[in-house]
């Protein structure tokens, strides 16, 4: 057996609805700079999620999209210390959930 300690690992992400604010800096943000220290951390923009009500404005998501990532390192996460990605540059995201739907 490998003796080495196993980090734990979380995994959180923020739908694009628009800009962000003090809600999401004091509700989420700071948690996610001091989740980054504890464990193996990943961060991903769902812009998936947010077809369901953004689905007329493509254009707005997309730029909305990089100006919440903006916001995500002015916080203080750190991409150095933690996975960020955006959902729907991940195939596997959609293909994972067709197979389970499957099931």
């Amino acid at each position: 057996m490998n003796d080495s300690v196993s980090r734990e690992r979380g995994l959180s992400g923020m739908r694009v609805t628009g800009r962000l604010h003090l809600g999401h800096y004091h509700g989420v943000l700071k948690n996610w700079v001091m989740l980054q220290e504890k464990c193996d951390s990943f961060y991903f923009v769902a812009d998936w999620h947010a077809l369901t009500t953004h689905y007329e404005e493509p254009g707005v998501m997309e730029r909305n999209v990089w100006e919440m990532v903006i916001d995500w390192l002015a916080s203080g996460v750190d991409p150095t210390k933690a996975t960020l990605f955006i959902q729907s540059r991940i195939p596997q995201h959609a293909e994972l959930h067709l197979l389970l739907s499957m099931v």
